[in-house]
């Protein structure tokens, strides 16, 4: 079905992102009988966790979720991404052509992103994220017999190098800034979720052969055209591996851009805000909901969860959703164990000397953000957060070392062609770039 061709469609309800805590949503409100359209911006659903493995293909919960939405008729439209909104009418891309798209009830189910501190290195080629280089694999990018090492901290790091392992490469080690006794503590509560416990002993059953080293984090990467070796400080001392890929991440940041560009309210008590939203998991806004990421890093149990209470909620069948409120809260106290034991070290945030470029996309160095008090005038003297990402990585880089807030999130939250953001959408760019939902 080419859903642009029709330039106009309504649905109770939308649901914008196709991971677990969309893909539920969308069951969730599409088995009650609401018409659902789920927007993606990936080739195919899934997410970052459940996305589709060129080796062993698309993982079984997430195949189940999508046959179950094909039967009940939900309406899929991929490579897609909200760039504006008025109303209760949406402003999508849909490659370079674009869509309106009216609801009654929304879902954000955006998810997030990793979490990159910038060290010495850290563009070389070869230099990925752990989630990055995951991804990349799964899409056929070519690893086997490359000399690997994955570093940073928390799960994530042994999904990554388990998935890269599988994939033909020679993981050299996985390296966790976390100390033993911090780490002894995490697994002894792992008994509350016996699924996390015989998860995470599979994956380190198959990456037996792998060196595992608590209390070792990067110092630097080098190289000079392309990677070569990474300094590492352990404990008291300092060593280098030589390797041909670095995969580091150092956790996840909840993707708020478009909530924010709605409207909704933010919790702004952590480093990285969350979106606001009550036991339905509703927001501020009216007939639009948030699950999953967005509302907190709690892995992919609780954005299931989340998701159907969110789903169901929008169908307007309440009562059904408080079923679940157990379940989920049982399922956030594994975010909450993450969170509590995975805390970075404040080393990690110092390792970006003057030289080191933090904005890639501009180019802008350490140094010269120093020499800046605030978000603004770094934008304004560096230009640091106006390119292509817009922001994502270097925003999230120095809220975590400068602790700035980002500020002047607002539609369009992707860089777009001006055909789009002149289409068919009523009033034209100007309600666009509002940035509120009105």
């Amino acid at each position: 079905m080419d859903e642009c061709a029709r330039n106009y469609r309504s649905y109770q309800v939308v649901v914008v992102g196709a991971g677990p805590a969309g893909l539920s949503a969308a069951e969730a409100a599409a088995a009650q009988g609401c018409s659902v359209l789920l927007l993606d911006a990936q080739p195919a659903a899934g997410g970052q966790v459940w996305r589709h493995d060129a080796v062993s293909g698309v993982p079984a919960r997430s195949r189940a979720l999508q046959s179950r939405l094909d039967a009940l008729g939900v309406s899929r439209l991929q490579q897609s991404e909200v760039v504006g909104a008025f109303g209760r009418q949406l402003l999508v891309r849909s490659g370079q052509g674009s869509l309106d798209v009216g609801f009654e009830s929304l879902v954000i189910a955006t998810g997030a992103r990793e979490l990159l501190l910038p060290f010495p290195g850290w563009t070389l080629p070869g230099v990925t994220g752990a989630g990055g280089a995951q991804a990349l694999v799964k899409q056929g990018w070519p690893v086997r017999g490359k000399r690997v090492l994955v570093a940073g901290s928390g799960p994530l790091l042994l999904a990554s190098a388990e998935r890269l392992q599988r994939h033909g490469a020679r993981v050299l080690g996985i390296h966790e800034q976390l100390g033993r006794a911090a780490l002894a503590s995490f697994a002894a509560g792992l008994w509350r979720w016996p699924g996390k416990l015989v998860q995470a002993a599979q994956l380190r059953g198959r990456l037996r052969a792998v060196p595992y080293q608590a209390d070792s984090h990067i110092v630097r990467a080098h190289g000079n055209e392309q990677l070569e070796a990474v300094e590492i400080r352990q404990g008291g001392r300092t060593f280098t591996i030589e390797c041909d890929m670095l995969a580091c991440g150092f956790g996840l940041v909840p993707n708020v851009e478009l909530a924010h560009g709605l409207g909704c309210e933010l919790d702004e008590n952590k480093v990285h805000p969350v979106v606001r939203v009550d036991a339905y998991q509703r927001t501020s806004i009216e007939d639009i909901y948030a699950a999953g990421e967005a509302c907190g890093i709690g892995g992919v149990d609780s954005a299931r969860v989340e998701g159907r209470i969110a789903g169901l909620a929008a169908a307007g069948v309440s009562e059904r959703a408080r079923r679940l409120f157990r379940v989920r809260a049982r399922a956030r106290r594994f975010g909450a164990h993450l969170e509590r034991h995975f805390v970075l070290r404040d080393e990690l945030r110092a390792l970006a000397d003057d030289d080191t470029i933090v904005c890639r996309c501009e180019d802008v160095t350490m140094g010269a953000l120093n020499r800046c008090q605030s978000v603004r005038e770094m934008r304004l003297m560096t230009r640091c957060g106006m390119g292509p990402c817009q922001g994502r990585i270097c925003g999230t880089v120095i809220a975590e070392l400068r602790h700035l807030p980002r500020t002047g999130l607002r539609f369009p939250a992707f860089p777009v062609p001006l055909a789009v953001l002149a289409g068919s959408f009523p009033k034209g760019p100007v309600a666009i770039f509002s940035g509120v939902l009105k």
